[in-house]
């Protein structure tokens, strides 16, 4: 498989369905991996690349709605597009609140499944960007100590050192070398930078949590 190639993958009991969807998906340029069952599909190993996955909504065992729940529970972030030859309002209604992409009927037309599968994977790769870049700040909180965590929560409200001291008991000189080890970790080189990381890793200010508490 090509490395950052777009991965469909397809889950539905239907053989001869899953062989077409597969054969029309590559045909438009995309990877493609097919799974007979859900269970068989939370077996597998995922592919790496950017990917969405359709899914029929009716299959023996797990359901593709109850599959649904079950990524959400496992944290598994995929798109999903499901497929139904006799779906229900109610049932496109629970897909579509818990993030499905499109509920699509079988025979599913083939301008409207690329369009969704567009739009699946453009959603894939934002999110994936945005989860890689919350897990590279979290690394970087995680190397504060809990002092420095502090100063860096007074440090974003803008305060300066001398008043970021007076709101923590201790003195300025002490603030100004934490103050400068928290840039440091935190690998910014602006207090702009620092508000923006903590902003993304919805860190509370130190006045924010005197005020709360």
């Amino acid at each position: 498989m090509t490395e950052g190639k777009p991965t469909i993958l397809v889950v539905d009991d239907d053989a001869s369905l899953r062989k077409a969807l597969q054969r029309l998906i590559r045909s438009a340029g995309y990877a493609s991996e097919t799974y007979a069952s859900a269970q068989a599909f939370l077996e597998g190993k995922k592919a790496g690349s950017p990917r969405c996955l359709i899914l029929d909504v009716q299959m023996p065992g797990l359901s593709g709605l109850d599959l649904q729940r079950e990524m959400l529970d496992r944290d598994l972030f995929m798109p999903v597009i499901f497929l139904t030859g006799h779906g229900t309002i109610p049932m496109s209604v629970r897909a579509m609140k818990s993030g499905a992409v499109d509920f699509l009927t079988k025979p599913v037309d083939e301008t409207r499944l690329f369009a969704a599968i567009e739009t699946a994977v453009r959603r894939d790769v934002r999110e994936r960007a945005e989860r890689a870049e919350r897990e590279d700040i979290q690394r970087r909180l995680d190397t504060l100590t809990p002092r420095e965590y502090e100063v860096l929560s007074w440090v974003i409200t803008g305060m300066l050192n001398k008043q970021i001291a007076s709101e923590m008991g201790t003195g300025e000189k002490t603030v100004k070398v934490h103050r400068a080890r928290v840039m440091h970790k935190m690998e910014v080189g602006s207090l702009a930078e620092l508000v923006r990381l903590a902003e993304h890793a919805g860190i509370s200010s130190g006045r924010d949590s005197r005020e709360s508490g």
